[in-house]
């Protein structure tokens, strides 16, 4: 069971002042992108070694918690959840790089399809439920609390449940387990080897996803996207893996004409 209380002491991604990193962490090396991003990749990859010094500085506040994952377990990876534009964009272009064509890429494309399949029909009876309760603030409520329930297997997961894209994998799969704060509520799994009544440190996901959306929002700007609202785009990791990020989704260039 989680702890009944998380201390909360101000400050950074973690709500205890040292776990703020203030200045850069050792990152990844970003690897060449193949097509079909490659022509975008220039301008972008400023934007990827940001994204990836936040995945530094979330794997560093996970490792300050301690070891609280069971072996083998991957309940996280039967969340449901979306990702922001670079994240999704991150994911999919290291997806590319390490399955750019063969039976692998087919099986994992395939298990996205069903999941996206999946989720699609779930949202739409969610947002039916909303629309037939005028928005009211139980039933958004109710929502988030099935949600939250649902169980999801990701496309990524092999027959063993270990992610084929591990090293790749977003901040909610890196950070899910210890506790979290969205909003001002905090979260922890009850899977997670925490002793009952202690004090754990509890990472801002608000903060986080900040971050995100500003990365998100560099995207559009250094692309020069037609399309304003493109940062505000989220997609579940199904979507992130089946989408052709090219130009006509970015809305690089005119608009094209029509016949």
């Amino acid at each position: 069971m989680p702890p009944p209380a998380i201390a909360i002491e101000g400050g950074g991604l973690c709500e205890r002042k040292e776990l703020f990193f203030k200045r850069p962490l050792p990152f990844f090396t970003l690897l060449p992108i193949i097509d079909p991003m490659i022509n975008i990749m220039p301008e972008l990859t400023p934007v990827f070694t940001a994204y990836e010094a936040l995945v530094a500085e979330a794997d560093a506040v996970f490792a300050r918690v301690g070891e609280i994952c069971k072996p083998g377990c991957s309940d996280c990876c039967h969340a449901m959840f979306d990702l922001s534009l670079v994240e999704a964009m991150y994911l999919n272009a290291r997806f590319i790089e390490k399955y750019d064509f063969g039976p692998e890429r087919s099986r994992i494309l395939e298990n996205a399809g069903s999941v996206d399949r999946k989720l699609t029909r779930m949202k739409r009876d969610y947002f039916r439920e909303l629309r037939d309760a005028k928005g009211s603030e139980d039933a958004m409520e109710h929502i988030m609390e099935e949600a939250a329930k649902a169980r999801i297997r990701c496309p990524l997961l092999d027959s063993n449940d270990q992610c084929v894209l591990y090293d790749y994998r977003p901040i909610t799969c890196r950070l899910y387990g210890i506790p979290t704060a969205i909003g001002g509520k905090g979260h922890v799994c009850g899977q997670s080897n925490f002793a009952a009544g202690a004090s754990y440190p509890t990472v801002h996901l608000d903060k986080i996803q900040e971050r995100l959306d500003r990365l998100s929002v560099e995207i559009r700007d250094r692309v020069q996207s037609r399309f304003k609202e493109l940062h505000e785009v989220f997609v579940p990791v199904s979507m992130a893996l089946l989408t052709n990020y090219d130009d006509a989704y970015l809305g690089i260039g005119p608009a094209p004409k029509e016949s």
